[in-house]
């Protein structure tokens, strides 16, 4: 064993430094073995893929080894509310338990920062649509003159969603940078600078892979400077390469184009008249193009967009009006930075659109045998939302990329989440990353499951695709959240199941919560306090969603989470596997929606006191021979069918500490080999 892995298990084990130091911090073998094998790849520089249960203790098996090593660590989370909370809370407190004086660093992609610039010209600015805007602008001004950092993240009171952000900030595409007149007081650079002089740095996914697939999103200059590097939460880490390792383009950012030349143009002579038509020209022309695609399906390939006639004809005159813009920019460009940054948006923009409508694209050749032509190497594709559209060039695969980066830098990885493994095996998510040979290892959630928690399969519950399924859940559900007193967070499969449960939920006698009634930390918090509610998600929740105590009692899942079938990269990617001699379902479907349910299952045990029960309500578990690798990826519950063991795990006279009911106690213990699906009882197992 390592120097570092010694030391590093020293600081975690009974009697170190964590322990004397932090109140409620217990040593636990699965995050001593984690640690271990973490130290030992910073020691050898090389790639560990690790899994690590819930209540593992992860995150500390990563920042002692981290702090100890000397190494400087680029350490990345899921989500920008991780990031915050790793680097604000968990950072200092074993920073401060080991005594060591490191430095470190938080860094955000430039969208979170303020941009002086972008809030002096939108003073100017006529667009606020209501008073409640208004007011929230003279918030962000007020605070802008006392933040030190400008996070945005700081502004508690501004809604995530809010219009006023991309006002406020700035993107790489509307940047001056060293033209602005405020770039020696730019949030951004100074960021970058702390980061440069940083010994760990906490970013997100979103800034390492725009960094990765040179966005430059302000991480460029600390890269190539990383000794070692800890991806948490990274089975999201493929599904966010391929958007970054492509391109895109949408409504929004055009409108913001042509409102952008328009507050630029008024401080140079003769700018406004030449810009103000194509600039109107162009907005109209989006919101033209968007009527257009109402009647497409939300989500589409880009071939089936342009076969609609009127969706083309929109397209052409979108592109028509940016080169209208781009050229009336070039005779003004000059003038100031910012209109020569406006130029230089509109010809990236009539690029982007003309690669994503194939124009340079050789034409099929119609002789040939479909089958015969190699599998496109991306996919181009659209999605609507309610007031615009995004289109986007997706790779088909990103394992090359990410693996040519890997080895580039000569560092060590780290790759963690509590979600890696399908059945046991790492084989899926490694492909996908790109890793050929990692080092493995397989901790187990070290909770109690036999004491802690029950799973309970309905009965009598129909096929998820047949008609009358959600009367039937609901009527399955009624009674459990009766035994629990609500309680409870349903995580349904669509949003179509989402709200009809929602409606005929509505006169339960428990409090609802409603994923789309309200922004998500307001639910959650709202959830915890009251005690005895019910939670109604879909898949958006199936991650982020800790609520530790008795709020949260219940786990229920409708369906298990196969993609949907109208995700056009999902389909491009299963027909590509088909072309290749693979199974899509096995190699493709079926581990996706494996991970996907250990992440909704990992919402009900938060700690070592949590009690819960796990509804699964998809009878292909039973009746389907893939239903053993769904069950036999779960941690160890003790499982039932009857409706009876579940009241009495939340009867008051249920003895917390009992093993197994009297339905459960045949089951088999987890080291045991589980039947296939078919041979499971309908009553007991």
């Amino acid at each position: 064993m390592s120097r570092l892995a010694t030391a590093s298990g020293d600081a975690l084990s009974e009697g170190g430094a964590l322990a004397s130091q932090l109140d409620a911090f217990v040593p636990r073998p699965a995050q001593l073995r984690l640690t271990a094998a973490i130290a030992e790849a910073f020691d050898q520089r090389d790639v560990l893929l690790a899994e690590a249960g819930t209540g593992t203790g992860k995150t500390y098996a990563y920042l002692v080894p981290a702090l100890l090593s000397g190494l400087k660590t680029i350490i990345s989370t899921g989500t920008r509310a991780l990031q915050d909370q790793l680097y604000h809370r968990d950072l200092p407190r074993v920073r401060a338990a080991l005594g060591v004086g490191h430095s470190s660093a938080l860094l955000k992609g430039r969208a979170n920062y303020l941009c002086r610039y972008r809030l002096q010209q939108a003073r100017g600015e006529p667009r606020f649509s209501s008073p409640e805007q208004v007011a929230q602008f003279q918030r962000i001004l007020a605070w802008s003159g006392r933040t030190r950092f400008g996070d945005m993240a700081e502004l508690d009171a501004l809604p995530e969603d809010s219009p006023l952000y991309p006002m406020v900030t700035s993107t790489v595409d509307n940047c001056l940078g060293t033209e602005c007149p405020f770039w020696d007081d730019c949030f951004v650079v100074q960021a970058r600078q702390r980061a440069q002089a940083a010994d760990v740095v906490v970013v997100n996914h979103h800034l390492l892979l725009a960094d990765l697939a040179l966005k430059q999103e302000g991480f460029g200059e600390i890269l190539p400077g990383a000794q070692a590097f800890v991806i948490d939460e990274a089975h999201q880490l493929p599904e966010l390469a391929a958007n970054f390792f492509g391109e895109g383009f949408g409504m929004r950012p055009w409108q913001e184009l042509a409102r952008d030349c328009l507050a630029e143009s008024r401080s140079v002579a003769g700018a406004q008249a030449a810009l103000q038509a194509p600039a109107a020209a162009l907005e109209q022309g989006l919101r033209d193009l968007r009527i257009a695609m109402d009647g497409l399906p939300p989500r589409g390939t880009q071939w089936r967009a342009l076969a609609v006639p009127q969706v083309r004809d929109g397209f052409d005159a979108a592109m028509a009006a940016l080169v209208t813009l781009r050229d009336g920019l070039a005779g003004v460009r000059e003038a100031s930075a910012g209109l020569d940054a406006c130029h230089a948006r509109a010809q990236e923009a009539v690029s982007r659109l003309s690669r994503w409508l194939g124009d340079d694209a050789p034409l099929p050749d119609f002789d040939v045998d479909p089958e015969q032509v190699p599998a496109p190497a991306e996919v181009l594709w659209y999605e609507l939302t309610p007031r615009g559209f995004r289109c986007q060039r997706t790779p088909m695969d990103v394992s090359g990329p990410l693996r040519e980066h890997r080895q580039r830098s000569m560092a060590a990885w780290v790759f963690t989440s509590a979600t890696l493994t399908v059945d046991g095996h790492f084989d899926h998510i490694a492909q996908r990353l790109g890793l050929d040979d990692p080092v493995t290892l397989l901790q187990a959630s070290p909770f109690d499951w036999a004491r802690q928690a029950l799973c309970y399969l309905p009965t009598d519950l129909p096929d998820p695709g047949a008609r009358g399924f959600g009367t039937a859940l609901i009527r399955a559900l009624t009674p459990v959240l009766a035994a629990s007193d609500g309680r409870a967070f349903l995580l349904f499969a669509s949003h179509r199941a989402l709200r009809e449960a929602a409606e005929a939920l509505r006169d339960a006698p428990w409090p609802l919560f409603v994923q789309g009634e309200a922004p998500r930390a307001t639910l959650l918090q709202r959830f915890r306090e009251s005690g005895n509610g019910v939670l109604l998600g879909s898949a958006s929740f199936r991650e982020g969603v800790d609520v530790v105590g008795d709020a949260l009692s219940v786990v229920v899942i409708d369906k298990l989470p196969f993609a949907a079938p109208d995700d056009p990269v999902f389909e491009a990617r299963l027909d590509a596997i088909r072309r290749d001699g693979g199974n899509p379902f096995r190699d493709e479907q079926l581990p996706q929606a494996v991970i996907a349910l250990k992440q909704g299952v990992g919402r009900l045990i938060r700690s070592e006191t949590d009690r819960g029960v796990l509804v699964l309500c998809d009878p292909r578990l039973l009746s389907r021979g893939y239903g053993r690798i769904f069950l036999d990826s779960l941690p160890p519950f003790r499982r039932t069918r009857a409706l009876d063991d579940v009241r009495a795990f939340f009867a008051p006279q249920w003895p917390a500490d009992a093993a197994s009911g009297p339905a459960v106690a045949a089951a088999a213990p987890a080291a045991a080999a589980a039947p296939a699906a078919d041979d499971f009882p309908t009553s007991l197992f």
